[in-house]
């Protein structure tokens, strides 16, 4: 493909929240781990494998955020994610023996997908990639077909970390351990939430990143008017990229109206065999409470438009593979008619930047890879219109941009702040700024330490970090499972707290400091001289 009317740069941020209880022998919360490795991670890397094995030439850019890639390499959760794979697996065998005769048998070719799909992924992640997918990953990146960019330490929303200390270190603690799980700097970052304030880019350009993501307001509202609108990155006043979500395709996507995920023929997400299977039969598979909860297989389709759980029909696997094929043939002549006449208007190819939660593709829309795949083998093989590409090759074919003034702006709800400072999680910021000070206080009065007292200051870093992450603001708002959002923020900074007044006492107890670094053990490369 010599020469493409347009560009599509598809980007999946793939994050979750540090959540680690080996405190516990099971721990509800660290069950989103679970299913997002079983239903997003490992079924994207098998995509990505397939796509390389039939060279095709695909193009996707993923953000891994520093939490995450500190959970899918640790020990303990490697191993407890394995025992749910593996229990999964023996349900869904069971489940091929269940619904082969009577009335389940409706359910029986669902049955046999999840058996098929489930073996697949144990494979891939005991063998293939020996527990370890940040590794699984790295190889695509390192094969040139998956640009990998990080994301602020622990998802902190920028615009609303009140020191420039705190903010410089979400960044470079995040550079410092992309290079640890990656073996190179990162060139990218995503901020979280696609929160950004003027001046961020400022540090941005201190460690070295080359470029962002925003929403498109936060680039249409800049200054001067950027001339190609959202469909050319340009460069901030500290010359960092940064490359503005396109409406249309994300609104193809998202949009639960338009969205191709709320098809009739898609798995309903909201139905699951933890509430429809007999207790006795159903009960080894829940946690140890024996609550009944989602376990991960479901048999019925999204039916229609506000259809009661009870009327929907059974889901047929092929049928909704055949329409994952048709919507990524949808997307696909949407972006070339697109780029089509951008092209005119441009008299240059523009690019098509289309970011989504990577966690939309699996676990919440099951086809999504699917559609990942279906949408690669198009691109490359039926058309030369459009061409996948990550946002470094498109900065080394473009090396002049303009220059402006971004705005502040978020891709959350109204586009802005709300919905992490409201009156819902407006009290966390008071303990979160004090936290920030005393954080740059410590690393500024003991620029050199050793011994006890340099663990204490490392471990007070990452309490602060933990404690900003945007998830616990998020979950206050969404009303979700609050309790625990606001259970954790008011662990790490009691935590924080407590290593701050023994620092600054010179008493540190080292059987508390040994309990906290058990717990909360991210970042074992981490320096908290950063906040000096």
């Amino acid at each position: 493909m010599a020469h493409p009317r347009g560009y599509l740069c598809l980007v999946l941020h793939a994050h979750l929240p540090f959540i680690r209880h080996p405190e516990h022998p099971e721990f509800l919360e660290e069950d989103w781990l679970f299913e997002a490795m079983i239903e997003t991670y490992l079924p994207l890397l098998a995509v990505y494998e397939r796509l390389v094995n039939d060279s095709v030439n695909f193009r996707i850019t993923m953000s891994l955020t520093p939490p995450l890639c500190e959970m899918l390499v640790d020990p303990l959760l490697q191993e407890r994610a394995e025992r749910r794979l593996e229990s999964l697996l023996e349900l869904a065998e069971k489940e091929v023996h269940r619904t082969s005769r009577g009335d389940m048998r409706k359910f029986h070719d669902a049955a046999c997908m999840y058996e098929r799909k489930l073996t697949l992924a144990l494979d891939l992640f005991q063998n293939r990639y020996h527990r370890n997918l940040v590794a699984g990953f790295r190889a695509f990146q390192d094969h040139g077909v998956l640009e990998i960019i990080t994301c602020g330490a622990t998802h902190g929303f920028m615009p609303l970390i009140k020191t420039e200390n705190a903010k410089r270190a979400q960044i470079q603690v995040a550079k410092i351990n992309y290079e640890k799980h990656f073996g190179r700097l990162p060139r990218g970052i995503w901020l979280a939430e696609c929160g950004y304030a003027p001046g961020v880019d400022r540090h941005l350009a201190d460690q070295g990143i080359r470029f962002f993501f925003m929403d498109a307001h936060g680039l249409l509202y800049g200054k001067p008017y950027p001339r190609y609108g959202v469909f050319a990155p340009v460069y901030t006043p500290n010359r960092v990229a940064v490359f503005a979500r396109d409406i249309q395709s994300s609104r193809q996507v998202w949009s639960r109206e338009e969205g191709y995920p709320g098809d009739f023929d898609y798995r309903e997400f909201y139905r699951d065999i933890g509430y429809d299977a007999p207790y006795d039969y159903i009960r080894p598979y829940l946690h140890s409470d024996g609550v009944r909860r989602n376990v991960g297989l479901k048999y019925h389709r999204i039916t229609g438009v506000g259809i009661d759980l009870g009327k929907k029909e059974p889901y047929l696997p092929d049928i909704a593979l055949e329409r994952a094929a048709t919507h990524a043939g949808n997307f696909m002549f949407n972006r070339q008619h697109q780029c089509r006449h951008l092209f005119g208007v441009f008299k240059k190819p523009p690019i098509l930047v289309a970011p989504y939660d990577a966690e939309l593709f699996g676990h919440w829309w099951y086809e999504g890879p699917d559609f990942i795949e279906f949408l690669s083998r198009k691109i490359h093989f039926d058309q030369s219109e459009i061409k996948m590409i990550t946002p470094s090759e498109y900065l080394e074919k473009n090396k002049s941009l303009q220059v402006i003034e971004p705005t502040a702006s978020s891709w959350g709800d109204k586009g802005y702040n709300e919905v992490w400072l409201n009156a819902s999680n407006d009290w966390i910021y008071r303990h979160l700024h004090l936290a920030e000070s005393r954080m740059i206080e410590l690393a500024q009065r003991f620029p050199v330490s050793d011994g006890i007292l340099r663990r204490a200051l490392n471990q007070a870093a990452r309490e602060l970090l933990l404690a900003q992450s945007s998830d616990w603001a998020f979950i206050m708002t969404t009303g979700t499972v609050v309790s625990y959002a606001v259970r954790r923020t008011r662990e790490h900074i009691y935590r924080f707290t407590r290593l701050y007044e023994q620092a600054m006492a010179g008493m540190i107890e080292e059987s508390l400091l040994n309990d906290y670094e058990s717990k909360d053990s991210i970042f074992q490369e981490i320096d908290y001289t950063v906040y000096a």
